[in-house]
């Protein structure tokens, strides 16, 4: 039964929410032929009481090549059942269908109006991704498809869109969508977007600096390293200022009046006390990290909301020969898609990458013989672009006054919080990065 071997092969992949819990059960709820041996699958899947639901390109031989054995779902009535992703001789019908705004049993693909979609290149799967599948078409395209599926539009391509209208910078044009409904309810399945070529990965590049400042001499101050990174932070505070200008923009906004500001202060303490009920090493930064919610508190001026990025951090971006671009504007997969869109302060993101320049400080650190020594150079490197970071904010138009000081270090503290949680549960070895962020700082 196709049942029972997707639910097998399904729970080995990456992207599968579910893993380390039984499956139940596993029904197919759609199944739409797109071309010979290549079937579009959403398949529902059942764990402790609830169910997900992830998409699947299911190609169909009669003999798999090497190349696709990696692929390999199982057999069905001497018929190879494999993931259709992989097999760059079937993709080429996505960007048909886009490029002809076609539709296939209400399986909508479409494209970006003025836009001709270029049908010609061959697909290559990225292998980097947890939750989603990418595929890069030659040097052209960039398509993601969302494996677990979430009823609605995705914020990213109602992000880039409207950004793309405006004709504003530092994003990767779109140019083109798959939907679907899913409980009645218009679903976004995949976006196509521009490949960035050339272009760096901002976390590797910052790595590529720290590794830089680890290597040189200790009396070597981190602006006179090889490989500084305080110029590349300061013109990513720029783009980053820009880009929430144009999303306040293209989009509603508004603000939270001091009473519920109030609230949100409280809702980061509740968080914080499930967090140090989960993972007791947080139980001695408590008094500190409170300290730091009560300036919110404190605060007598309305805070300005807005849309945001949502999961804003340095693997988030990217270095082109003549600036940065911002990606993935979808916010946290595993938030409520609701939540992912509501407005909020444009300082979560900016708190977002603050925490990332930490990470990348110390994320060498980890086994490293000379750890202890090298401890004030990570601090160094940190602290250098972080306030390089948040000079780019500023000269790019953000705002950062006394009263929103407090609040990012709220939102800062908040998210080292997070990190510290989700170290804990997958990755205990990092703990001592997030745990870091609760030292006191340099004035």
């Amino acid at each position: 039964m196709l049942d029972e071997l997707l639910a097998a092969w399904i729970s080995r992949q990456r992207w599968f929410g579910g893993k380390g819990r039984p499956i139940d059960d596993l029904s197919i709820d759609a199944d739409v032929e797109l071309a010979a041996g290549l079937r579009h699958l959403i398949v529902a899947v059942w764990q402790d009481g609830s169910r997900d639901r992830y998409q699947l390109l299911l190609g169909e031989r009669d003999d798999l090549p090497e190349r696709l054995s990696h692929a390999l779902i199982g057999t069905q009535d001497a018929t190879y059942l494999y993931d259709a992703v992989h097999d760059s001789d079937l993709m080429h019908v996505l960007l048909e269908g886009m490029a002809a705004d076609g539709t296939r049993n209400g399986l909508r693909m479409r494209h970006v109006p003025g836009h001709t979609v270029d049908t010609s290149p061959r697909s290559l799967v990225l292998g980097a991704e947890q939750s989603n599948t990418s595929l890069v078409f030659g040097d052209a395209y960039i398509c993601k498809l969302f494996r677990r599926l979430i009823p609605g539009v995705n914020p990213e391509l109602e992000i880039i869109t409207a950004l793309a209208d405006r004709n504003a910078p530092h994003i990767a044009q779109p140019y083109g969508w798959i939907e679907a409904d899913l409980d009645g309810t218009d679903t976004t399945l995949a976006i196509m977007q521009e490949f960035l070529t050339p272009a760096n990965d901002g976390w590797d590049l910052a790595l590529a600096s720290v590794r830089d400042l680890y290597a040189s001499l200790p009396e070597v101050p981190a602006g006179e390293a090889g490989g500084d990174f305080a110029a590349e932070a300061l013109r990513l505070g720029i783009a980053t200022a820009r880009v929430h200008h144009e999303l306040a923009a293209a989009f509603p906004t508004s603000i939270v009046e001091i009473h519920e500001v109030k609230r949100m202060a409280e809702g980061l303490r509740r968080r914080l006390g499930r967090a140090v009920a989960e993972v007791p090493e947080l139980r001695p930064h408590v008094s500190a990290i409170e300290a730091a919610y009560h300036q919110v508190e404190l605060l007598t001026t309305e805070v300005p909301v807005q849309r945001v990025h949502g999961d804003f951090h340095l693997g988030q971006v990217m270095r082109t020969p003549t600036d940065w671009v911002i990606l993935d504007f979808e916010g946290e997969p595993g938030q409520p898609l609701a939540e992912r869109r509501a407005l909020s302060s444009p300082l979560r993101d900016v708190a977002g990458m603050l925490r990332s320049f930490d990470y990348a400080a110390r994320h060498l650190l980890l086994g490293h013989s000379e750890a202890e020594r090298l401890e004030p150079r990570a601090q160094e490197w940190a602290d250098r672009n972080r306030a390089a970071f948040l000079d780019g904010y500023t000269e790019g138009g953000g705002v950062i006054n006394a009263a929103d000081a407090a609040l990012l270090r709220a939102f800062e503290l908040s998210k080292a919080v997070y990190e510290v949680v989700y170290e804990a549960r997958n990755r205990p070895a990092w703990m001592p990065i997030p745990l870091a962020a609760f030292r006191p700082r340099a004035a």
